[in-house]
């Protein structure tokens, strides 16, 4: 009988398509998600639980009746503009939301638990090429909030054995390659969707938010990692924890920077359109530049991002952009 794998946030982007990935790899997905930003439709590769991680007893039934080997936990507010007007509601949803997951997942038993961190907990590093071992200073209440459950995941681990694998992400982007999945955000704040959505005509124009930073072009710098290979290194950090490896923290990104205008450069090559843009102010939390070095990953787990090329992605991203049913 194949293990089942409870995905937080399994309706959303990056949870969906773990899910399918996890299907592939042979396991059970079983999706626990509340729907506020996520889709009923994306859940295709095994069951919904309609859910949320405030309401503990809803986690303990989900674990009840389908007894997973392991935690997958992707479910998350992560818009860092909103984070910095009002932190109170990223500590209570993200904090105190993975508490009670993680003592649930310890109450069943479950010793392998796989979280989704972010590049954020990393905070302004001033163009330093980030390895897992650069100090952690958060800007925003988004990435403090990610650190913390870090911090809970060691003092569980080290209290009640719960092993877990940390990622820690940099820009996920692109669609799954075979058209069953893509990024469709409630509202949509990344920079791919929304430039693709203005090339196409379903929005006036992209802002370009900042164009005096200290970078080559006045833009903020960024690594971009595909969705597919992302979420490829979730299999293999979740095989890891089950053959009885260790915890341990790796980040996941191409090891390659663009900015803002290079990406926009980029869609002209792959949609052979022009980008309308207008010039916003910067964002409060924005970071200068964040790009990883991702060797740790490739060397301990195998991983391969490669999927991951700039215009991969993007292309990959027009096409699910181009669906019939695709969502604004």
């Amino acid at each position: 009988m194949a293990q089942r794998v409870l995905v937080t946030g399994g309706a959303g982007y990056i949870g969906s398509h773990a899910c399918k990935a996890l299907a592939r790899a042979g396991y059970v997905p079983v999706a626990f998600d509340n729907l506020s930003t996520g889709w009923a439709e994306a859940v295709k590769f095994g069951p919904l639980v309609r859910g949320d991680l405030l309401d503990r007893a809803a986690i303990d039934r989900a674990m009840a009746e389908h007894r997973p080997v392991a935690v997958m936990h992707f479910a998350a507010l992560s818009l860092v503009g909103v984070s910095m007007q009002d932190p109170g509601l990223y500590w209570r949803v993200n904090v105190t939301g993975a508490l009670n997951l993680i003592e649930a997942a310890c109450a069943a038993g479950i010793g392998s638990f796989v979280f989704s961190s972010t590049c954020a907990t990393y905070g302004d590093q001033d163009g330093v090429l980030l390895t897992e071992e650069t100090p952690q200073h958060p800007i925003n209440a988004y990435g403090g909030s990610k650190r913390a459950i870090e911090d809970m995941l060691r003092d569980f681990g080290a209290a009640r054995g719960l092993n877990h694998v940390i990622f820690r992400y940099f820009n996920v982007a692109g669609a799954d390659p075979e058209g069953d999945l893509g990024e469709q955000h409630r509202p949509e704040t990344h920079l791919i969707p929304l430039m693709l959505d203005a090339v196409a005509g379903r929005r006036p124009a992209l802002t370009v938010f900042g164009d005096d930073y200290p970078t080559r072009d006045g833009t903020c710098i960024r690594d971009y990692v595909h969705v597919t290979d992302l979420v490829q290194a979730h299999v293999l950090g979740l095989r890891r924890l089950l053959d009885g490896g260790g915890s341990r923290a790796f980040n996941l990104g191409s090891g390659q920077g663009f900015s803002v205008r290079e990406v926009i450069e980029a869609s002209r090559a792959v949609t052979n359109r022009e980008v309308p843009v207008i010039r916003g102010p910067r964002r409060a939390g924005d970071a200068v530049s964040l790009v990883s070095a991702s060797t740790r990953a490739v060397q301990e787990l195998g991983w391969t991002p490669e999927h991951s090329s700039l215009r991969r992605m993007i292309a990959d991203a027009w096409a699910w952009a181009q669906k019939p049913d695709y969502r604004q």
